[in-house]
């Protein structure tokens, strides 16, 4: 009885009691040096093209021979992580349930997963990889990004406060919840959640017996973020929707903490050149990490997650998050194969790499000055309010 009582109350505090974002903060930004320094960075548009091109190939629209499996491939193993790490989380912390929106949400969804694949493109990456990331490595297209994803969240919100006066019609309608966890005791849901949780974590010993051991260490990095992620409800969405909404900016300052210590621990890996320097660099500033942080800002507003947030989300049973990512993963498909031809993506930007400009120590002080006044920025809004629009 003892020990079961300690059980429980580790059970408790780890999937009863929401974990601390400052805490999560610190562990993703640790963690995508880690993955940084495995082989690349945290992002998701990348294995959300790969579902998208895998899905267009199965229907015979696409012909790539050289399209790798999305069990095998590594962007693609990391959202799947994502997903099946937050679906075993909300198991075990019975926050697990098929919530169908109403028609107009779902189609608000679609929408916003769409702006967001045609937005990565243009912006080489999504709001992770082509901000978070690209930033993280002292790319100065990340910047160009996080002023676009500032203006799209501001617009897509103001959107939003225009339909909820001018067209209500569109977002009423029932909505249905099924497999919800009961209003009493443990219930089914921690038991499914542990079994959930023991497969992820004996999954990879079968990637590594068949010789795919790069590809186990990637599923155990998705399912480590998609733990972090359900429990502690960070989201990169909320950093930038949250000071024009309601005002409040916890979840902008822990992405601005988890910035700063990825961008520390990516800067230590390329001076000693444990990495290479033009590593993550993207050729997108500035016109395509602009347009495109603009497009995959609307977009994230009107679906309710970004990339990483929309995946992590479907894990917990919203459709309108597993509508948005399948057409996050469309939209990223399409938007690639049409620029393609004509070599357009060499049109929309160029690389600069920040301390071939302005040194090493002013391309760190840079990303945390800006991050500091983001962060500062953000405290003062929600004080005042003086930028919130709700």
């Amino acid at each position: 009885m003892e020990h079961r009582g300690v059980l429980m109350e580790q059970y408790e505090v780890l999937f009863a009691r929401r974990w601390s974002v400052w805490g999560a903060a610190l562990v993703i930004g640790t963690l995508n040096v880690f993955l940084f320094a495995y082989d690349r960075p945290w992002t998701a548009s990348d294995g959300a093209r790969n579902w998208g091109d895998w899905l267009f190939q199965s229907v015979g629209v696409l012909h790539r021979p050289d399209l790798i499996s999305p069990v095998l491939y590594s962007g693609s193993l990391l959202n799947l992580g994502v997903l099946a790490g937050a679906f075993a989380s909300a198991l075990l912390s019975r926050e697990f349930a098929v919530r169908v929106a109403p028609a107009g949400e779902l189609f608000k969804g679609g929408v916003g997963g769409f702006l967001m694949g045609i937005g990565a493109v243009l912006a080489f990456g999504c709001n992770i990889g082509g901000f978070f990331s690209a930033l993280s490595a002292l790319s100065l297209s990340g910047l160009a990004m996080m002023v676009g994803l500032a203006a799209g969240a501001y617009l897509g919100l103001r959107y939003l406060l225009w339909e909820v006066e001018h067209w209500p019609a569109l977002t009423t309608g029932k909505a249905y919840s099924f497999c919800a966890a009961g209003a009493s005791g443990l219930g089914w849901q921690p038991a499914v959640g542990a079994l959930a949780l023991l497969t992820l974590l004996l999954l990879p010993f079968a990637y590594n017996r068949f010789g795919y051991t790069p590809q186990a260490a990637f599923l155990l990095f998705g399912v480590a973020f998609g733990l972090i992620f359900q429990r502690s409800r960070f989201c990169l969405v909320r950093a930038f929707r949250e000071p024009f909404m309601s005002g409040e900016a916890d979840h902008t300052r822990a992405a601005a903490l988890a910035l700063v210590v990825s961008m520390v621990g990516f800067s230590v890996l390329k001076f000693t050149d444990l990495k290479d320097k033009g590593d993550w660099v993207l050729p997108g500033f500035w016109l395509g990490a602009l347009v495109g942080g603009l497009l995959f800002g609307v977009g994230m507003v009107l679906a309710g997650g970004c990339g990483a947030g929309s995946i992590w989300r479907a894990g917990e049973g919203h459709v309108k998050l597993w509508v948005a990512v399948v057409m996050f993963a469309l939209g990223t498909s399409l938007m690639r194969q049409a620029l393609a031809p004509g070599e357009w993506l060499r049109k929309l930007g160029t690389a600069v790499f920040l301390p071939n400009v302005i040194g090493w120590g002013g391309a760190m002080a840079l990303v945390a000055l800006v991050m500091a006044a983001w962060y500062l920025f953000a405290s003062w809004n929600e004080s005042t309010k003086r930028f919130s629009l709700v």
